[in-house]
């Protein structure tokens, strides 16, 4: 008997000692990547986000912190389509992991997995901030986040075999949960078919394709180029002919220029989080949704 519980006293403080398996180590370069390797790699996966909502993606600093969460990394999630093309080169460079370099298996880009709208035939710099590959702006569209999750799933099952039946239920239920609330999502939705808007940056096709919303104008003259006074005049002339709905911002978006259109078209601005922690109803990839829809519709009501 003395001996038996000594023996289980024994094992215990052995398995106690032994450390556990090292989470799989993910730098994600948006939150939204960041929200969805969490749903399916659960307490598999350590995350971390290297921007927030409040950010344009396009430019970020490639700091020596994100350098050395990059070095330790297992995985990087990135959008792809060039959208990260003046950081993530020179983060993954600086942070000489063999791991993570792009054609590895711990490089995996959104952006290969669907079909991106907007590819141009050509492309010059006289267009302004395009993408030779089409719109990265994927995300808003449910279905891709579906899409990229299948792909994700998998990749995380292949890096971490040991796991790869957690990851294969983690991503079979997230798929349930995610039909479940885009059916719900599109029958919620639509009121809002056929609804004029204008944007500000060509990142919101992708949500107005799946919503079946009508883009009456963007305010940049050209992608990433700021409107002049004299553009601002005539986009106010061709709204009065074709008035918006709504005018469309995100987050990390400045006020100003929507502000100044809305008091002339006498149109609402509406604040979109574009982004998981864009608002505080999008504290998920489910609450970000949710969170858009319920802000679009309010001018409806």
């Amino acid at each position: 008997m003395i001996k038996s519980v000594f023996g289980a006293l024994a094992l215990g403080m052995l398995l106690a000692a032994t450390p556990a398996p090292a989470a799989l180590k993910v730098l994600a370069t948006s939150a939204d990547w960041a929200a969805l390797a969490t749903e399916l790699g659960g307490d598999k996966v350590d995350v971390y986000a290297a921007t927030t909502a409040f950010q344009d993606v396009h430019r970020v600093d490639a700091k020596p912190s994100l350098v050395a969460r990059a070095r330790n990394a297992d995985l990087i999630v990135a959008t792809g389509a060039e959208l990260e093309v003046g950081w993530l080169p020179v983060l993954l460079q600086e942070s000489g992991n063999a791991r993570v370099q792009p054609g590895s298996n711990g490089y995996f880009e959104a952006a290969r997995q669907v079909r991106l709208l907007e590819v141009p035939a050509s492309v010059d710099r006289s267009m302004g901030d395009i993408h030779p590959d089409g719109n990265p702006h994927l995300q808003l569209d449910p279905r891709n986040i579906a899409t990229v999750a299948r792909a994700l799933s998998a990749r995380l099952a292949l890096l971490d075999a040991a796991n790869a039946a957690f990851y294969v239920a983690r991503g079979n239920d997230f798929q349930q949960r995610w039909q479940q609330a885009q059916l719900r999502w599109e029958k919620m939705a639509a009121p809002l078919k056929g609804v004029g808007v204008v944007v500000m940056h060509r990142d919101q096709s992708y949500l107005i394709q799946w919503l079946g919303l009508r883009e009456i104008a963007a305010m940049e003259p050209k992608p990433g180029v700021p409107p002049s006074s004299s553009f601002l005049a005539t986009l106010v002339s061709k709204l009065a002919q074709d008035p918006p709905k709504m005018i469309l911002r995100n987050a990390y978006n400045d006020s100003k220029a929507t502000d100044w259109l809305a008091e002339r078209v006498h149109a609402p601005v509406v604040m979109l989080p574009f982004s998981v922690g864009g608002t505080a109803g999008a504290r998920d990839l489910f609450g970000l949704f949710d969170d858009t829809l319920n802000r679009l519709l309010e001018p409806l009501k």
